[in-house]
């Protein structure tokens, strides 16, 4: 029996995708329990001092759950927990991508781990079928670095996206501060004004009036003006849209103008945004010139100097070859 599993290719492969994955799945149990175990330690400790949740969720989170949403929640109910509650970094940044559900940070990890274990299994798999099977050390190789892709790879495609959607509400911030104070100075208030300026901006800039709706939603729903702003501020990850919701409760705490505080930060994003704009233009020069001398200077060179050579070639080579002779 053993001397089959050392000759037979497929079985050795088979073999070793086992024992990857028993490591792999180990290494997420102990994590997993230790997560667990300093989880409840924090909340024993929180009950004994008397400490509240407080108001942490928000409206626009309650989605519909998805096939991911009941696959991670059957893998949490068995007994294996997915997500580490301390790790609020990766939930800000889910946030900032979009993924507001609040199972967002169990299904990435559930894509992250069948990723780690899929692309290894796929080119083992792959292998094993090949004519000339590769060897022990090309094998352990190809499918440790498959397995670094497929854990880094969901974490791009969100840190992608988070900067899309960052970069989309930097641009459109303006134009609904210039809405925002134009309702502020014809009498509405802070909570009517993001109101209006979410409905009229849904068809333009659709993040920034998603964003003032559930500030004006949490608002509605009982949260304080302070804790929906910094909740704004928090949920977009900008730190334009961050450094309004701080002017702006400290312009409600000090009882100054908010017209005239819109007024003047209105003014200074658009000035912002004037200045990225030319920041890209005086890059392009750099950006071009660097096709320009890869592919147009060696023809450039080519076109100046081929006639040149071609000459010596058949003038000067002729008599050196005679002169030598």
């Amino acid at each position: 029996m053993v001397e089959l599993a050392t000759s037979n290719w497929i079985i050795r492969a088979m073999v070793l995708a086992l024992l990857f994955a028993l490591v792999v799945v180990s290494v997420f149990i102990v994590s997993n329990w230790n997560a667990r175990r300093r989880a409840s330690s924090e909340q024993l400790a929180k009950l004994a001092k008397g400490e509240s949740a407080g108001y942490s969720g928000s409206l626009l989170e309650q989605e519909r759950e998805g096939r991911w949403s009941r696959i991670s929640s059957a893998i949490e109910d068995s007994g294996i927990k997915l997500t580490d509650t301390n790790d609020d970094k990766m939930a800000n940044l889910l946030r900032s991508a979009g993924y507001r559900n609040a199972s967002a940070p169990r299904i990435f990890t559930l894509v992250r781990v069948v990723m780690v274990i899929g692309f290894p299994a796929l080119y083992l798999l792959s292998a094993s079928t090949a004519a000339e099977p590769p060897s022990i050390l090309k094998l352990y190789f190809f499918s440790a670095l498959f397995a670094v892709f497929g854990f880094y790879l969901p974490t791009l495609f969100v840190r992608a996206k988070a900067d899309r959607r960052q970069n989309a509400m930097i641009n459109g911030f303006p134009d609904a501060l210039d809405l925002l104070l134009v309702c502020v100075e014809a009498g509405l208030g802070l909570e009517a004004a993001l109101a209006r300026v979410g409905r009229e901006l849904s068809s333009t800039h659709p993040l920034v009036a998603e964003l003032f709706a559930e500030t004006t939603l949490m608002m509605r729903a009982g949260a304080s003006r302070e804790d929906a702003l910094r909740r704004m501020g928090t949920s977009s990850g900008v730190d334009e849209i961050r450094s309004f919701s701080t002017l702006m409760i400290q312009s409600d705490k000090l009882g100054t103008s908010i017209a005239s505080t819109l007024r003047v930060y209105a003014t200074e994003m658009r000035e912002a945004r004037r200045m990225r704009a030319e920041e890209k233009a005086h890059r392009l020069p750099v950006l071009i010139s660097i096709p320009l001398v890869a592919c147009m200077l060696p023809t450039m060179i080519g076109v100046l100097i081929l006639p040149a050579a071609i000459g010596f070639v058949r003038n000067v080579v002729p008599g050196l070859s005679g002169g030598g002779g």
